[in-house]
Parts: C-alpha cells; structure tokens; sequence
C-alpha cells in the first residue's frame, strides 16, 4: 500500500488556502509551486533573482523532508508574471538544475500576489531504500 505523505513548510499561505507545500506517494514527491517568500518572516525580496534563491532554499527544505535532494528532481517549472524576468535567473537554475537536467517549462502568467517575481515547482522521485 502506498503511503501519502503532506509536508508544510510553514507558509501562512498552506493554512489560509488549503494545500501542502509537498505531497510524498510512494516514490514521487510533489513540491507545490514555491515563491520567494521566507516562510520563517514572511518577507519577500524585490529582486528576482533573490527571490529564485529563496525558492530553491524552500524546496529543498522540502525534499530534504521527504527523504531526497535536488538530484532527484526529474521535472521542473517555472511560472513568471514578466518574462523578461527569466533570463537573470539562470545562473541561479543552472548551479541547481545545469548537472541534473530535468524536464523544465516556463510559463509566463499572473502570480497570486504581485511581490512574487518567480514560482518554482518540482516534481523528484525518491531513491529507492537499500
């Protein structure tokens, strides 16, 4: 039997709407789409590129809980209000995503709160148990 597991991270966001910021069934881990909000203040940079940085800290947050990390990452999107946004952020995607090369989208659309430049959600697989 597969065992479903929810991990908060601590968002005022999880409780005020209803989701978790990962879902862990069995193998597949499925991190939530993650702004550049620090959930332990609730800030947020004005920069992207800031802000993309903070993303990836609160995935992998998440993955760590989940029992996984960044090399396990097999799809990746990107959701951005301006396009023009992306472009400064690769260098960033590239030291985490440049060796693992998962499947990734960037799709450009309205975020929920017009501070947030960037989203991020992955979706990882978890190694198998020796």
């Amino acid at each position: 039997m597969t065992m479903r597991r929810a991990i908060l991270g601590g968002s005022a966001f999880e409780e005020q709407i209803g989701y978790a910021r990962a879902v862990v069934d069995g193998d597949q881990v499925h991190v939530s789409g993650t702004t550049g909000f620090d959930y332990a203040t609730m800030t947020i940079s004005d920069d992207v590129v800031e802000q993309a940085e903070q993303c990836l800290r609160n995935i992998g947050a998440a993955l760590a809980e989940a029992g996984c990390g960044f090399p396990d990452v097999v799809r990746v999107r990107y959701l951005l209000p301006e396009r023009a946004d992306f472009e400064p952020c690769w260098p960033v995607l590239r030291r985490r995503f440049g060796e693992i090369r998962p499947a990734a989208t960037m799709l450009v659309c309205g975020l929920a709160d017009p501070r947030m430049k960037i989203e991020i959600e992955v979706y990882a697989r978890r190694p198998a148990t020796v």
